[in-house]
């Protein structure tokens, strides 16, 4: 199996498939990765918190299905293509579905599908100290009264 880049890029106009992309090659990377909790060694964003939602959702129906029986008699588009792709034994992926979803709901707290706002967040609060921000800094979305108290402060600072 060749290597593969350490990050890819969709980018994609509405309704042109997007996520069924990303679902499959999310999933080609926890099927091919020797780790027990593969999903804890992905980095996966995207936009917006409904975004995240219907990934997160996409990824556990998607395993449900290659975890029923049927999937090994049945049509299924994605299976087929995750298989040739891999290079995968039906019978194997099957298995191996059934394990990861066993282990992404019992470790749910850990599967992460993140916004880029959530991410960076996270990033920043970690690196909160060696930023030189207060470890309790709060992150403030509304320009108005983001606004008002800069120049509150501004004032308060000129008198």
């Amino acid at each position: 199996m060749e290597n593969s880049p350490s990050f890819t890029i969709y980018n994609a106009s509405a309704g042109s498939g997007k996520t069924y992309t990303l679902v499959k090659e999310y999933l080609k990377i926890v099927f091919k990765s020797e780790k027990r909790e593969p999903f804890k060694h992905i980095l996966a964003i995207t936009f917006t918190n409904k975004a995240v939602a219907e990934m997160k959702e996409r990824i556990i129906d998607t395993l449900k299905q290659f975890s029923d029986k049927t999937i090994l008699s049945q049509h299924n588009s994605m299976f087929i293509a995750i298989c040739e792709e891999l290079e995968m034994d039906a019978l194997a992926l099957h298995l191996k579905s059934k394990k990861l979803l066993e282990i992404i709901l019992h470790n749910y707290a850990a599967f992460d599908v993140s916004t880029i706002d959530g991410f960076t967040h996270k990033l920043i609060r970690t690196f909160a100290h060696d930023l030189k921000l207060p470890l309790n800094f709060e992150v403030e979305l509304d320009q108005e009264t983001l606004l008002n108290e800069a120049v509150d402060s501004l004032i308060s600072k000129a008198a």
